[in-house]
């Protein structure tokens, strides 16, 4: 390999020849120029790694109107004093190239967590943020190269939705907490970040709604899912309990539903007692649709649990006149008619499976009737 003393004009003036060739330049050992067959030139680096010995070449750049050999000079002195302090820019480089993007990271939380440990539907919620507001976004950065900043940008540009907002941004807390443990990045960028306040609904059925509610689900034609959501009503269920629900999960004996751990979102077992209402009303359904599925309320495939009742609900609610209440607030009507009815906060909770004694307090003020008559009670006797 030619050792030349590298100049602009010679540079220049190099011919390509049969072969590729390199030359070096004599004033700053490892830097030179390759030429090609083709007459392209190129700057090149060279190297020994300190630590192993191992030779290393890096391509700087074509010569020409974006490369000056000054300007190639200047980089590869940089890349040599790089080495000189015991660094290796070629493997710090290719180890920048070759590291997971967001995309590949999205893949792993996916694969390794979200599917194997978290309920179908949950897994699927976090699929969908990821393939809307997620990947769109962030998919082509790397993990590495992610900061506060993008975090926390991506966060704002959904305040118009401030619940979704904060759900996507756990999802990326979560994913970058991962991160960390598969050695992929040492810090979680979405921690600090702050979430929106959200608006908790306080919606449940005053009485005069209710008896609506009941009516339009006695007239409506379909009656199976009529007494899905008869049955969250008469338990408190979560709608998505109540769909999944089999008859093995039931004692209609002793009056208890036996809520498997996957079923649940606290992911434990639950058992509910059953009022005799609710009992009656799984007899009758049982005989109404015979033997045939486990599932209590079969969709159109015997063997599998009906999906939704979006269609079915917004009649429901439209018959009986009911605006703002979803399917999810026949929860809170459960728990407001209970509460309302004289039972303690604890109960209710316990009722409805809450992990924390918070989530049931918003319906305290609800308790103050039943000791309001009760305090009546004295003032009654004193007449």
């Amino acid at each position: 390999m030619a050792k030349i003393r590298l100049t602009k004009n010679l540079v220049d003036r190099l011919q390509a020849e049969d072969a590729e060739c390199i030359f070096w330049d004599e004033t700053l050992p490892g830097f030179g120029i390759r030429v090609k067959p083709s007459g392209v030139k190129s700057y090149v680096v060279q190297y020994r790694n300190r630590q192993t010995g191992r030779s290393r070449r890096k391509t700087l750049g074509k010569h020409g109107p974006h490369m000056s050999l000054h300007q190639a000079r200047e980089l590869a002195q940089g890349y040599l004093s790089d080495v000189v302090r015991g660094r290796d820019p070629v493997a710090e480089f290719n180890a920048i190239r070759s590291s997971p993007s967001v995309r590949e990271l999205a893949d792993n939380y996916m694969k390794l967590h979200a599917i194997p440990k978290k309920r179908p539907k949950s897994a699927a919620t976090d699929q969908r943020m990821l393939d809307r507001f997620i990947l769109p976004n962030l998919g082509g950065h790397k993990v590495f190269e992610i900061g506060y900043n993008d975090i926390q940008t991506l966060h704002n540009s959904l305040k118009s939705t401030p619940f979704q907002a904060n759900r996507v941004l756990s999802l990326l807390s979560k994913m970058f907490e991962l991160s960390i443990k598969w050695r992929w990045r040492r810090d979680n960028p979405a921690k600090g970040v702050e979430k929106f306040h959200e608006e908790k609904r306080h919606r449940w059925l005053a009485d005069e709604e209710l008896k609506r509610l009941t009516k339009a689900l006695d007239e409506h034609p379909n009656q199976i899912a009529a007494n899905a959501i008869r049955l969250q009503l008469l338990t408190g269920a979560r709608i998505g309990e109540v769909l999944s629900a089999k008859w093995a999960d039931f004692n209609l004996e002793r009056g208890v539903w036996i809520k498997p751990s996957h079923h649940t979102k606290q992911k434990r077992t639950e058992h509910l007692p059953l009022s005799g209402a609710a009992k009656e009303l799984l007899i009758v359904h049982q005989k109404s649709i015979g033997s045939d599925s486990v599932y209590i309320f079969p969709g159109r495939q015997p063997n599998k649990p009906t999906v939704d009742l979006k269609r079915f609900w917004r009649s429901i609610v439209t018959t009986a006149e009911i605006d703002n209440y979803r399917i999810h607030d026949n929860r809170h009507t459960h728990a407001s008619q209970l509460v309302s009815s004289g039972l303690s906060l604890a109960i209710v909770g316990r009722l409805l499976g809450h992990t924390s004694p918070m989530t049931t307090q918003r319906y305290a003020h609800l308790a103050d009737d039943p000791l309001r008559e009760a305090a009546e009670i004295m003032a009654k006797k004193m007449n």
